[in-house]
């Protein structure tokens, strides 16, 4: 009887040491899950107070939360720059013609973000010198049907018509691509809508608007171009070297610049000038397509004060980026 006694109080004081050591450490979800996505342990809620990041997702402090619930970017944040509205670019143009005698149209082209915009698409004036281009790679587009490579008199002709903007040298390569059916032909390939080549050796007297320029421009920076890789290069190259008194125009957009312009007073209007300016323009990370058609200038300086001004309140809100909210 006395062994079995001493044999109870052993087990029930070891039932109570237990019981004792047991209560002495506390037990909680965190500490037993500290480390798991959506629980913080008691270093965790420490550091986290400290304002550090808990967890190794940067910017996110795990709590006890479901999965869902984590704090994500606005879809604000997340949008690209808006683009500047249509309406807003046509009352920055008005506001720069204000005043002025002539008409005019400008078109840009983003090639990074692919944003466009025409401003008075409507207008057609003659093409005068930025037709030299549409020439060239009408020459050059039927050397490649031909599979054959410029001439040494075709290159030099062409270095004169662009560089120089010889026209002598565009008669010449007018005739050699057959006038007015052979540009025809070409602009239908290159999927231009609104130009109509000069009647006979009236190269100048071309027709077009300002979204077909920048279809020009496109095919020479493209991939999907109908010339090829070494063709557009090979334009552009001689672009970017128009002689210096001839590099107004587009260029007021700064940066690198490939362009050319035509000039032209014509007596349908009264002696008053055409001027035009077409062109690639590179600046910073982007990259635009410019072409300015415009007409009834009172003069040449006038009207290339037009073009540029035109050139560089579009640049400017194309280029804007929005406020910050």
């Amino acid at each position: 009887m006395l062994r079995s006694r001493a044999r109870f109080a052993l087990v029930l004081g070891l039932g109570i040491i237990a019981l004792l050591v047991s209560s002495s450490v506390p037990v909680t979800a965190s500490s037993t899950r500290a480390g798991e996505p959506g629980f913080v342990s008691t270093a965790s809620k420490a550091a986290g107070s400290a304002g550090q990041p808990a967890s190794a997702e940067a910017g996110y402090v795990a709590t006890a939360e479901p999965e869902g619930s984590r704090t994500q970017p606005s879809s604000a944040a997340m949008k690209p720059a808006p683009a500047p509205s249509s309406a807003k670019i046509k009352k920055a143009l008005q506001k720069s013609l204000a005043g002025q005698t002539g008409r005019l149209s400008i078109s840009i082209k983003d090639l990074g973000t692919g944003f466009s915009y025409t401003y008075n698409p409507g207008l057609r004036t003659a093409a005068a010198s930025i037709v030299k281009v549409d020439i060239l790679v009408t020459l050059l587009l039927q050397a490649q049907k031909a599979h054959r490579r410029l001439t040494a008199s075709e290159r030099r002709l062409a270095s004169r018509m662009i560089e120089h903007s010889d026209n002598d040298a565009a008669t010449a390569l007018w005739n050699i691509v057959g006038g007015s059916y052979g540009l025809g032909r070409a602009n239908r390939t290159l999927g231009l809508r609104n130009t109509v080549p000069g009647p006979g050796g009236y190269w100048g007297s071309t027709t077009t608007g300002a979204k077909d320029q920048v279809r020009i421009l496109g095919a020479l920076t493209g991939s999907s171009s109908p010339l090829n890789k070494q063709n557009r290069r090979y334009v552009l190259g001689l672009m970017s070297k128009v002689t210096a008194d001839q590099a107004w125009g587009v260029s007021a957009a700064g940066g690198t610049v490939a362009l050319k312009n035509g000039w032209l007073p014509r007596p349908v209007d009264g002696g008053r000038w055409t001027v035009n300016s077409i062109g690639r323009v590179t600046t910073g990370r982007h990259t635009y397509l410019i072409a300015v058609i415009s007409d009834r200038h009172p003069s040449l300086s006038t009207g290339i004060d037009a073009v540029e001004d035109a050139v560089r309140r579009l640049k400017a809100l194309v280029a804007a980026k929005p406020a910050s909210h």
